[in-house]
């Protein structure tokens, strides 16, 4: 008959072997995949290991804190990170290996390593660096020209934010009108990264209606932001079609996101004021440009009016230079005139005797008396034979007289 060893056999050869070669705890690094805290306050956890660029769990684990050290771990955690333990995060736990014959293999942890998660988030930063710098988009948003003043701004964050309603109050007390538009996304938590993207996605498609996109929230932990240095958002903002303002709302680091946006400002207040101040400085420059403008007008006024004044010296000196000479003239053509006149009275006469004696030649009287007659029939002067008749009678005038004949 087969040897064999019942289910129960098993499972305490398998417990007893794990107690064997892992009686002591050992630190073991994982991700947090699910946390629960139940009513009784212990709190549960899946472990896994991803691998490959996929984020395919290659291992899983089931884990607990008993309620006896979990509110001790929770604090430390909290207090060196900033950060509730939560799903997304890699931890460095100290665990006991234990395996129970109905429950299977589960890890008890007994200590959380915060340093490990901290410098977890500053590897991960450092990654995403290098791979933005090796995809060469590094420099992109902070190339594109950003317009003087900016007015129109697409705003990424939580309507419900603190930081958002901040930057609004900010931008209300301002004697500048800058329009600005929400695009709602979620700023923290595992949903962040994903709701970045998608209303940056969003700002993009309406480009063309805005002059710069705005990303900001109110301050958190370096976990709370640690989505501002994920790759996939940083390499969104990095190649965003328009300049990238940044008020994540931290002071100690500087998100990977506040590196490759086109400016980085420390809260949404500080970007609210950066914006009024680059109004008020292209306020500041057509004021400057207004002024300047006048001035030139101005000068230019005086100039014309110089050479009107020089031209107006010009004009009168030549005309009472040619009034001079015109009475110059004029007294010389004065005193030429009764010598002229006489002259010209002189040569009319010579013209008249001429013409009276050329009319007198030919007078009808003179050419009468040299022997030709006047030949008329009933008033009229007779020219042609054929205009007389036989039996008509002509009167005919001569140098001395009239008498009358007839046509045989």
């Amino acid at each position: 008959m087969q040897q064999y060893l019942t289910l129960s056999e098993l499972q305490r050869l398998v417990k007893a072997t794990l107690d064997e070669h892992f009686a002591s705890p050992l630190w073991v690094s994982a991700e947090i995949a699910e946390i629960k805290v139940n009513y009784s306050g212990h709190c549960y956890m899946e472990l896994v290991e991803k691998g490959g660029d996929n984020g395919v769990p290659t291992a899983q684990a089931r884990a607990v804190i008993w309620r006896s050290a979990y509110p001790r771990i929770a604090a430390c955690f909290e207090t060196e990170t900033g950060q509730r333990l939560a799903a997304g995060i890699r931890i460095l736990a100290k665990v006991a290996v234990s395996y129970h014959e109905l429950y299977g293999f589960s890890l008890r942890i007994t200590e959380i390593d915060a340093a490990y998660t901290l410098g977890d988030m500053e590897r991960q930063r450092q990654e995403t660096i290098a791979r933005l710098r090796q995809d060469g988009v590094w420099d992109m948003n902070r190339e594109i020209p950003i317009p003087l003043p900016v007015q129109r701004v697409a705003v990424v964050s939580s309507a419900n934010a603190a930081g958002y309603r901040d930057f609004c109050k900010e931008l209300e007390k301002s004697p500048y009108r800058i329009e600005h538009r929400l695009f709602d996304a979620f700023m923290q938590g595992a949903a962040a990264e994903e709701s970045i993207i998608e209303a940056l996605c969003a700002a993009a498609d309406a480009g063309e209606a805005f002059d710069a996109a705005v990303i900001i929230r109110g301050g958190g932990s370096a976990s709370d932001l640690n989505c501002f240095n994920a790759y996939r958002l940083c390499s969104y903002v990095a190649q965003f079609p328009l300049p990238v303002l940044t008020g994540i709302g931290h002071d100690k680091d500087t998100s990977v996101a506040d590196m490759v946006a086109h400016t980085a400002l420390k809260t949404p207040t500080a970007v609210a004021v950066w914006l009024v101040e680059r109004a008020a400085e292209a306020d500041a420059q057509l004021d400057t440009a207004a002024q300047q403008l006048h001035d030139a007008t101005v000068a230019m006024i005086r100039s014309h009016e110089l050479a009107l004044q020089r031209l107006q010296g010009e004009a009168a000196q030549s005309s009472w230079g040619l009034t001079a000479r015109l009475a110059a003239r004029l007294d010389h053509l004065a005193a030429q005139l009764p010598d002229a006149a006489k002259s010209f009275l002189a040569r009319q006469g010579e013209r008249l005797a001429a013409a009276e004696e050329l009319v007198g030649s030919r007078s009808p009287q003179r050419i009468l008396r040299l022997g030709f007659a006047v030949v008329r029939s009933e008033g009229r002067a007779v020219v042609s034979a054929r205009e007389v008749r036989p039996g008509q009678r002509l009167e005919i005038e001569v140098a001395d007289g009239r008498f009358t004949a007839e046509v045989k």
